[in-house]
Protein backbone atom coordinates (compact mmCIF):
# COMPACT_ATOMS: atom_id res chain seq x y z
CA UNK A 1 0.00 0.00 0.00
CA UNK A 2 1.38 3.39 -1.01
CA UNK A 3 1.72 5.87 1.83
CA UNK A 4 2.37 9.58 2.29
CA UNK A 5 3.24 11.85 5.27
CA UNK A 6 0.43 13.42 7.30
CA UNK A 7 0.93 15.90 10.15
CA UNK A 8 -0.93 14.87 13.31
CA UNK A 9 -1.29 16.49 16.72
CA UNK A 10 -0.37 13.83 19.28
CA UNK A 11 -0.98 16.05 22.31
CA UNK A 12 -1.11 19.80 22.93
CA UNK A 13 2.14 21.31 21.69
CA UNK A 14 3.32 18.09 20.00
CA UNK A 15 2.68 17.75 16.25
CA UNK A 16 4.64 15.26 14.16
CA UNK A 17 4.52 13.41 10.87
CA UNK A 18 3.05 9.94 10.40
CA UNK A 19 2.39 7.77 7.35
CA UNK A 20 -1.14 7.34 5.96
CA UNK A 21 -2.55 5.68 2.86
CA UNK A 22 -2.48 7.67 -0.37
CA UNK A 23 -6.10 8.49 -1.34
CA UNK A 24 -7.52 7.52 -4.70
CA UNK A 25 -10.49 8.56 -6.79
CA UNK A 26 -13.52 6.41 -5.95
CA UNK A 27 -16.05 7.48 -8.54
CA UNK A 28 -17.25 10.19 -10.90
CA UNK A 29 -17.23 13.82 -9.86
CA UNK A 30 -14.17 13.61 -7.61
CA UNK A 31 -10.76 15.30 -7.51
CA UNK A 32 -7.41 14.76 -5.87
CA UNK A 33 -5.73 17.99 -4.78
CA UNK A 34 -2.28 18.84 -3.46
CA UNK A 35 -2.40 21.40 -0.62
CA UNK A 36 -0.10 24.38 -1.22
CA UNK A 37 -1.10 26.68 1.68
CA UNK A 38 -2.59 25.48 4.98
CA UNK A 39 -3.67 27.76 7.83
CA UNK A 40 -4.39 27.11 11.47
CA UNK A 41 -7.96 27.70 12.59
CA UNK A 42 -8.68 29.40 15.90
CA UNK A 43 -9.98 26.04 17.11
CA UNK A 44 -6.66 24.41 16.17
CA UNK A 45 -4.89 27.02 18.28
CA UNK A 46 -7.14 26.34 21.28
CA UNK A 47 -6.62 22.57 20.94
CA UNK A 48 -2.86 23.04 20.62
CA UNK A 49 -2.88 25.13 23.81
CA UNK A 50 -4.82 22.42 25.65
CA UNK A 51 -7.80 24.66 26.43
CA UNK A 52 -10.34 22.91 24.17
CA UNK A 53 -11.10 19.21 24.68
CA UNK A 54 -10.35 17.09 21.61
CA UNK A 55 -9.76 13.39 21.08
CA UNK A 56 -6.09 13.00 20.15
CA UNK A 57 -4.19 12.31 18.00
CA UNK A 58 -5.87 13.85 14.98
CA UNK A 59 -4.75 14.73 11.45
CA UNK A 60 -4.47 18.51 11.29
CA UNK A 61 -5.22 21.04 8.60
CA UNK A 62 -8.71 22.00 7.42
CA UNK A 63 -8.15 25.53 6.11
CA UNK A 64 -6.32 25.26 2.79
CA UNK A 65 -5.71 26.19 -0.81
CA UNK A 66 -4.62 23.43 -3.17
CA UNK A 67 -3.57 22.53 -6.70
CA UNK A 68 -5.77 20.10 -8.60
CA UNK A 69 -3.76 16.97 -9.45
CA UNK A 70 -6.35 14.58 -10.91
CA UNK A 71 -10.09 14.54 -11.65
CA UNK A 72 -12.47 11.71 -12.44
CA UNK A 73 -15.23 11.56 -15.01
CA UNK A 74 -17.94 14.18 -14.99
CA UNK A 75 -15.89 17.00 -13.44
CA UNK A 76 -16.55 20.16 -15.45
CA UNK A 77 -15.37 23.19 -13.46
CA UNK A 78 -11.74 22.39 -12.59
CA UNK A 79 -8.83 20.63 -14.26
CA UNK A 80 -5.35 19.49 -13.24
CA UNK A 81 -3.09 22.45 -12.54
CA UNK A 82 -5.85 24.76 -11.30
CA UNK A 83 -5.24 26.43 -7.93
CA UNK A 84 -8.42 26.23 -5.88
CA UNK A 85 -9.96 27.21 -2.58
CA UNK A 86 -11.08 24.07 -0.75
CA UNK A 87 -13.98 24.53 1.71
CA UNK A 88 -13.33 22.59 4.89
CA UNK A 89 -16.87 21.18 5.02
CA UNK A 90 -17.89 18.37 2.68
CA UNK A 91 -20.93 19.36 0.58
CA UNK A 92 -22.58 17.89 -2.50
CA UNK A 93 -24.21 21.06 -3.83
CA UNK A 94 -27.37 19.14 -4.80
CA UNK A 95 -29.28 18.20 -1.64
CA UNK A 96 -32.00 20.38 -0.17
CA UNK A 97 -29.72 21.79 2.52
CA UNK A 98 -26.96 22.69 0.07
CA UNK A 99 -29.51 24.33 -2.25
CA UNK A 100 -30.60 26.43 0.75
CA UNK A 101 -26.94 27.49 1.14
CA UNK A 102 -26.70 25.37 4.32
CA UNK A 103 -23.52 23.68 3.11
CA UNK A 104 -22.33 23.02 6.68
CA UNK A 105 -25.04 20.34 6.96
CA UNK A 106 -24.95 18.52 3.61
CA UNK A 107 -27.44 15.63 3.67
CA UNK A 108 -25.29 13.45 1.37
CA UNK A 109 -22.61 12.85 4.02
CA UNK A 110 -22.63 12.18 7.78
CA UNK A 111 -23.35 15.25 9.95
CA UNK A 112 -20.45 17.68 10.46
CA UNK A 113 -18.25 16.05 7.79
CA UNK A 114 -15.07 18.15 7.64
CA UNK A 115 -11.39 17.86 6.85
CA UNK A 116 -8.76 18.00 9.56
CA UNK A 117 -10.87 17.92 12.71
CA UNK A 118 -10.56 14.33 13.81
CA UNK A 119 -13.65 12.80 15.39
CA UNK A 120 -15.49 16.14 15.11
CA UNK A 121 -15.38 15.92 11.32
CA UNK A 122 -14.99 12.26 10.43
CA UNK A 123 -12.42 10.26 8.44
CA UNK A 124 -11.63 12.81 5.72
CA UNK A 125 -8.00 13.37 6.72
CA UNK A 126 -6.07 16.58 7.18
CA UNK A 127 -4.60 19.02 4.68
CA UNK A 128 -0.99 18.90 5.88
CA UNK A 129 -0.25 16.02 3.58
CA UNK A 130 0.47 15.33 -0.10
CA UNK A 131 -3.00 14.56 -1.48
CA UNK A 132 -6.58 15.15 -0.34
CA UNK A 133 -9.66 13.56 -1.93
CA UNK A 134 -12.52 15.95 -2.74
CA UNK A 135 -15.70 13.89 -3.29
CA UNK A 136 -17.77 16.65 -4.95
CA UNK A 137 -15.27 18.60 -7.02
CA UNK A 138 -17.69 20.78 -8.99
CA UNK A 139 -19.75 21.68 -5.92
CA UNK A 140 -16.85 22.33 -3.56
CA UNK A 141 -13.82 23.70 -5.40
CA UNK A 142 -13.47 27.38 -6.30
CA UNK A 143 -10.76 28.64 -8.64
CA UNK A 144 -8.61 31.23 -6.91
CA UNK A 145 -9.08 34.67 -8.56
CA UNK A 146 -6.11 35.91 -10.62
CA UNK A 147 -3.53 37.72 -8.52
CA UNK A 148 -4.71 36.29 -5.18
CA UNK A 149 -1.86 34.50 -3.36
CA UNK A 150 -2.76 31.13 -1.78
CA UNK A 151 -1.19 32.09 1.57
CA UNK A 152 -3.32 35.25 1.75
CA UNK A 153 -6.65 33.40 1.70
CA UNK A 154 -5.65 30.04 3.19
CA UNK A 155 -7.84 30.58 6.28
CA UNK A 156 -10.94 29.24 4.53
CA UNK A 157 -12.85 28.51 7.74
CA UNK A 158 -12.21 31.64 9.81
CA UNK A 159 -12.60 34.05 6.87
CA UNK A 160 -16.15 33.04 5.87
CA UNK A 161 -16.98 32.76 9.57
CA UNK A 162 -16.07 36.44 9.97
CA UNK A 163 -17.87 37.44 6.78
CA UNK A 164 -21.19 35.85 7.79
CA UNK A 165 -21.01 37.55 11.19
CA UNK A 166 -20.99 41.01 9.61
CA UNK A 167 -21.96 41.31 5.94
CA UNK A 168 -25.53 39.91 5.97
CA UNK A 169 -26.53 42.20 8.86
CA UNK A 170 -25.29 45.57 7.61
CA UNK A 171 -28.37 47.45 6.48
CA UNK A 172 -29.68 50.99 6.65
CA UNK A 173 -27.75 54.10 7.57
CA UNK A 174 -26.45 52.92 10.95
CA UNK A 175 -23.40 50.87 9.95
CA UNK A 176 -21.77 50.57 13.35
CA UNK A 177 -20.28 47.22 14.33
CA UNK A 178 -18.93 45.99 17.66
CA UNK A 179 -16.48 43.08 17.65
CA UNK A 180 -15.52 41.36 20.91
CA UNK A 181 -12.35 39.66 19.77
CA UNK A 182 -9.84 36.96 20.46
CA UNK A 183 -7.56 35.16 17.99
CA UNK A 184 -8.12 35.69 14.26
CA UNK A 185 -11.87 35.60 13.58
CA UNK A 186 -12.47 38.88 15.41
CA UNK A 187 -9.75 40.60 13.40
CA UNK A 188 -11.11 39.15 10.16
CA UNK A 189 -14.53 40.49 11.18
CA UNK A 190 -12.97 43.94 11.61
CA UNK A 191 -11.33 43.68 8.18
CA UNK A 192 -14.55 42.56 6.49
CA UNK A 193 -16.59 45.29 8.19
CA UNK A 194 -14.09 47.97 7.19
CA UNK A 195 -14.06 46.61 3.63
CA UNK A 196 -17.83 47.16 3.64
CA UNK A 197 -17.44 50.73 4.96
CA UNK A 198 -18.68 50.03 8.47
CA UNK A 199 -17.63 51.96 11.59
CA UNK A 200 -16.04 49.35 13.88
CA UNK A 201 -15.27 49.20 17.60
CA UNK A 202 -12.98 46.34 18.60
CA UNK A 203 -12.71 45.01 22.18
CA UNK A 204 -9.90 42.69 23.29
CA UNK A 205 -7.44 42.02 26.11
CA UNK A 206 -4.43 41.70 23.78
CA UNK A 207 -2.41 44.80 22.98
CA UNK A 208 -1.12 43.11 19.82
CA UNK A 209 -4.58 42.37 18.44
CA UNK A 210 -5.85 45.80 19.49
CA UNK A 211 -2.99 47.30 17.49
CA UNK A 212 -3.86 45.24 14.41
CA UNK A 213 -7.52 46.25 14.70
CA UNK A 214 -6.54 49.91 14.95
CA UNK A 215 -4.37 49.59 11.83
CA UNK A 216 -7.39 48.11 10.07
CA UNK A 217 -9.35 51.23 10.95
CA UNK A 218 -11.25 50.14 14.06
CA UNK A 219 -11.52 51.98 17.36
CA UNK A 220 -9.70 49.78 19.91
CA UNK A 221 -11.08 49.30 23.44
CA UNK A 222 -9.32 47.40 26.20
CA UNK A 223 -11.54 44.63 27.61
CA UNK A 224 -11.72 45.08 31.39
CA UNK A 225 -14.14 43.82 34.03
CA UNK A 226 -17.33 45.83 34.14
CA UNK A 227 -16.84 47.36 30.68
CA UNK A 228 -19.95 49.17 29.44
CA UNK A 229 -20.42 50.25 25.84
CA UNK A 230 -22.99 52.00 23.72
CA UNK A 231 -25.47 49.91 21.73
CA UNK A 232 -24.66 48.73 18.20
CA UNK A 233 -26.98 47.36 15.51
CA UNK A 234 -24.45 44.62 14.66
CA UNK A 235 -22.33 42.89 17.29
CA UNK A 236 -19.94 39.95 17.01
CA UNK A 237 -18.60 37.77 19.81
CA UNK A 238 -15.55 35.72 18.85
CA UNK A 239 -13.73 35.16 22.12
CA UNK A 240 -15.59 32.01 23.25
CA UNK A 241 -15.99 33.17 26.86
CA UNK A 242 -19.26 33.66 28.76
CA UNK A 243 -18.18 37.22 29.60
CA UNK A 244 -17.49 37.98 25.95
CA UNK A 245 -20.82 36.84 24.58
CA UNK A 246 -22.72 38.56 27.40
CA UNK A 247 -20.86 41.81 26.68
CA UNK A 248 -21.74 41.54 22.99
CA UNK A 249 -25.40 40.76 23.72
CA UNK A 250 -25.65 43.56 26.27
CA UNK A 251 -24.22 45.98 23.71
CA UNK A 252 -26.64 45.05 20.92
CA UNK A 253 -29.21 47.72 20.01
CA UNK A 254 -32.94 47.10 20.04
CA UNK A 255 -33.76 44.98 17.00
CA UNK A 256 -30.07 44.32 16.40
CA UNK A 257 -28.20 41.13 15.56
CA UNK A 258 -25.45 39.49 17.61
CA UNK A 259 -23.45 36.66 16.00
CA UNK A 260 -21.39 34.35 18.15
CA UNK A 261 -18.62 32.40 16.42
CA UNK A 262 -17.14 30.83 19.56
CA UNK A 263 -17.24 27.13 20.36
CA UNK A 264 -18.06 26.55 24.01
CA UNK A 265 -17.22 23.24 25.72
CA UNK A 266 -20.29 23.67 27.96
CA UNK A 267 -23.52 25.62 28.31
CA UNK A 268 -23.53 29.39 28.89
CA UNK A 269 -26.11 31.43 30.81
CA UNK A 270 -27.62 34.12 28.57
CA UNK A 271 -29.84 37.18 29.33
CA UNK A 272 -32.82 35.80 27.41
CA UNK A 273 -35.42 38.01 29.08
CA UNK A 274 -33.53 41.20 28.18
CA UNK A 275 -33.00 39.88 24.65
CA UNK A 276 -36.70 39.16 24.32
CA UNK A 277 -37.72 42.60 25.53
CA UNK A 278 -35.32 44.39 23.17
CA UNK A 279 -35.81 42.10 20.18
CA UNK A 280 -32.17 41.04 19.90
CA UNK A 281 -31.44 38.21 17.48
CA UNK A 282 -28.65 35.82 18.43
CA UNK A 283 -27.06 33.89 15.58
CA UNK A 284 -24.86 30.90 16.42
CA UNK A 285 -23.84 28.06 14.13
CA UNK A 286 -20.91 26.80 12.15
CA UNK A 287 -20.19 28.88 9.06
CA UNK A 288 -21.52 27.78 5.67
CA UNK A 289 -18.06 28.11 4.17
CA UNK A 290 -18.76 27.06 0.56
CA UNK A 291 -21.78 29.35 0.31
CA UNK A 292 -19.96 32.45 1.54
CA UNK A 293 -16.50 31.97 0.01
CA UNK A 294 -17.31 33.60 -3.35
CA UNK A 295 -18.10 36.91 -1.60
CA UNK A 296 -14.95 36.69 0.51
CA UNK A 297 -12.72 35.94 -2.47
CA UNK A 298 -14.34 38.76 -4.45
CA UNK A 299 -13.49 41.28 -1.71
CA UNK A 300 -9.87 40.08 -1.73
CA UNK A 301 -9.62 40.13 -5.53
CA UNK A 302 -11.02 43.69 -5.58
CA UNK A 303 -8.30 44.81 -3.17
CA UNK A 304 -10.81 45.76 -0.46
CA UNK A 305 -9.89 42.95 1.95
CA UNK A 306 -6.36 41.85 2.88
CA UNK A 307 -6.49 38.85 5.24
CA UNK A 308 -2.69 38.65 5.41
CA UNK A 309 -2.58 41.46 7.99
CA UNK A 310 -3.90 38.94 10.55
CA UNK A 311 -1.29 36.26 9.79
CA UNK A 312 1.32 35.91 12.52
CA UNK A 313 3.74 33.53 10.77
CA UNK A 314 4.26 31.99 7.31
CA UNK A 315 6.59 28.99 7.28
CA UNK A 316 7.79 26.49 4.66
CA UNK A 317 6.34 22.97 4.56
CA UNK A 318 9.40 21.32 6.08
CA UNK A 319 8.98 23.43 9.23
CA UNK A 320 5.30 22.51 9.71
CA UNK A 321 5.72 20.12 12.66
CA UNK A 322 7.76 22.55 14.75
CA UNK A 323 5.67 25.57 13.78
CA UNK A 324 2.34 23.86 14.47
CA UNK A 325 3.55 22.57 17.84
CA UNK A 326 4.55 26.06 18.93
CA UNK A 327 2.02 28.35 17.25
CA UNK A 328 -0.14 30.74 19.27
CA UNK A 329 -1.52 32.91 16.45
CA UNK A 330 -2.55 32.56 12.81
CA UNK A 331 -0.01 30.27 11.14
CA UNK A 332 0.18 29.55 7.41
CA UNK A 333 2.28 26.66 6.07
CA UNK A 334 3.23 26.88 2.37
CA UNK A 335 5.06 24.99 -0.34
Amino acid sequence: MATMPQLVLNKPGDADWTEVAVPRLRGDGEALVRPVAVATCDLDTAINAGVFPMELPYAVGHEFVAEVVEVSGGVRTVRPGDVVAVPFQISCGRCGRCLRRQTRDCASVPPSSMYGLGTLGGPWGGALTDLVRVPYADAMLLALPPGVAPATVASLDNLPDAWRAVAPHLRGDDRRVLVVGRQSIGLYAVAVARALDADVTYVDTSATRLGIAERLGATPVQHVDGLRLERYPVTVSTDATPEGIRLALGSTARGGVCTDTGIFPGDVRLPLRAMYMSGVTLVTARADARSDLPEVLALVADGRLDPSVVTADVVPWEEAAHAWSNHAGKLVVTR
